[in-house]
């Protein structure tokens, strides 16, 4: 059976390459974009009453990896890019219908030169994400206290990250003239440690783009340095 669903939104992120981006919503709050409304939903009482909510499910499409088809197992960076489980097993965007749901923080309904978006933050999405559905986050059933997450288990060790004076300086430049948090987004995205599982003993220098910004920083075994930020 085929079902033909149609995007009703564009997500416009800072994240515009998939390394750097965290492998789950909500752990990196700096992390802000917004959601774009496509005809016909782009009717402000769509969403009247939603300003009550903190929180939105976002339904979307891992768009970027439909060319490469999907796996019947998968090596999860939880099991360190080692061992296989099944599919659905895992939260890889190397599925079937290559779907996936995140919640976000929602932030407010903005209309922009006749254009309607939906603030967020939180978000683990690439930019240019077509979205299928959104639905408000409800804690009562949507939060489960006594849920079993397998294999996937919560660090709180965080990686150390610095900045050179450099790099310090470029970030203060960006915030004054965009407006935009970059620092504490670059450092949240670094203390999540954002390598290939099977890369996190090498000491390198890596590159990332997190809004036009093009960051480059070296992975140490005891910090990771923010090197420069430089517009791409």
């Amino acid at each position: 059976m085929k079902v033909t669903i149609e995007a009703i939104g564009v997500v416009h992120s800072c994240y515009r390459e998939k390394f750097g981006i965290p492998r789950q919503p909500g752990l990196v709050k700096s992390a802000k974009g917004a959601v774009e409304l496509l005809p016909p939903c782009n009717r402000e009482e769509m969403f009247k009453g939603l300003e009550s909510f903190s929180h939105i499910w976002l339904q979307f499409q891992f768009h970027e990896a439909v060319a490469d088809g999907w796996r019947p197992t998968v090596r999860p960076p939880w099991l360190g890019g080692q061992k296989r489980v099944g599919l659905f097993a895992s939260r890889s965007p190397h599925r079937p219908n290559f779907l996936g749901m995140s919640v976000v923080r929602y932030l407010g309904l903005r209309k922009e030169e006749g254009r309607l978006f939906l603030d967020i933050s939180g978000l683990d999405l690439l930019h240019g994400t077509p979205v299928f559905d959104i639905k408000p986050y409800v804690p009562y059933s949507d939060r489960v206290a006594d849920a079993a997450s397998g294999f996937v288990q919560c660090s709180e060790n965080r990686v150390a990250v610095c900045f050179t004076p450099v790099a310090e300086e470029a970030c203060r430049r960006y915030e004054e003239e965009k407006g935009r948090e970059l620092k504490a987004l670059i450092r949240e995205v670094l203390e999540q440690d954002p390598r290939p599982a099977s890369q996190r003993q090498k000491q390198r220098e890596y590159g990332m783009l997190l809004w036009e910004m093009n960051v480059r920083w070296l992975a140490e075994e005891e910090c990771f340095t923010v090197l420069s930020v430089t517009e791409q």
